[in-house]
């Protein structure tokens, strides 16, 4: 039996400030199978290698991706929240914001096989073109739609909305779809913006629709990737065991400790999503020794 693999979430974003060159590049020397990375679409419409719809939290930027071109974001700082120094082989603090062309270029780099988990990010203010935006770049760049790699490099599409792959699998083979799930928190609204309770109501009826929604194409063979959260495997563990048995692939997000990485072990799910790529590798590594009979 085949060792699960170790996606780096937002490439080794425990050691670097996330979806940065240097995170990326970090992850790769550290072993790690693939990479996970988020896109939004820039006012003039580049894919960059961003989480958050805003800026404020991973830069010294404020306001929308999408209010800005990427002249301007590459004028921000994207690194130095995470308070840490960038080797010199990582690149200039100037160069650590990626498009999405710049991640891959990266990884075709590293000379062997690499998966990429491609989450597209909504609700986009630009819609499906941002499906249609990525699917352009990959096709022009000689993504092969039957195996969905370029050279070494495996694309797979995420998205937490399934609209999102729903519109990509006329294109994509359904074992390239992720579709990611979450809890719906209890209070997911924050009480800054002071919504009264049926507000409220109607915002977790509409995430937990989301979630519905992406079940439904889980179970009906429709994305053959199920990118569940720690927390949604801990109160859906049949449905998880279902899912494998059925022949589905689990990619889990986002285990760093150990506790969590034994149990996605234990459950015999084959992709584990981390902030922490070298040491998840190591304690997989050191389950399977245990498997097959070798010394520690």
């Amino acid at each position: 039996m085949r060792r699960p693999l170790v996606i780096a979430h937002r490439g080794s974003s425990g050691a670097y400030a996330e979806n940065t060159r240097a995170a990326f590049l970090h992850a790769l020397a550290e072993g790690a199978d693939g990479v996970e990375v988020d896109v939004h679409l820039t006012r003039d419409r580049h894919l960059v290698c961003l989480h958050d719809p805003t800026l404020e939290r991973t830069s010294d930027g404020s306001g929308s991706v999408a209010d800005h071109t990427l002249a301007e974001l590459r004028r921000l700082d994207f690194h130095r929240w995470k308070g840490v120094r960038i080797p010199g082989e990582y690149g200039s603090a100037s160069a650590q914001l990626l498009t999405l062309p710049d991640l891959v270029e990266l990884l075709v780099a590293a000379g062997r096989p690499v998966r990429l988990a491609l989450e597209l990010k909504h609700p986009s203010p630009f819609g499906h073109e941002l499906e249609e935006r990525a699917l352009s770049w990959l096709l022009g760049a000689g993504w092969d739609p039957e195996t969905s790699a370029i050279g070494a490099v495996e694309v797979t599409f995420m998205s937490f909305y399934a609209g999102s792959l729903q519109y990509l699998a006329p294109f994509v083979g359904s074992e390239y779809l992720c579709q990611l799930l979450s809890v719906v928190p209890a209070e997911p609204v924050p009480s800054r913006f002071n919504l009264g309770p049926l507000s409220r109501a109607a915002v977790r009826a509409t995430l937990r629709q989301a979630v519905a929604d992406g079940e439904r194409l889980i179970w009906e063979g429709r994305t053959g990737i199920a990118g569940p959260g720690l927390a949604y495997v801990r109160q859906n563990l049949a449905d998880v065991k279902a899912w494998l048995a059925a022949g589905r692939t689990l990619r889990v997000w986002t285990a760093d400790r150990d506790e969590d990485v034994d149990l996605l072990l234990r459950a015999g799910v084959q992709q584990i999503t981390t902030n922490l790529p070298a040491r998840v590798l190591e304690r997989v590594r050191r389950h399977e020794r245990v498997l097959v009979g070798t010394p520690a």
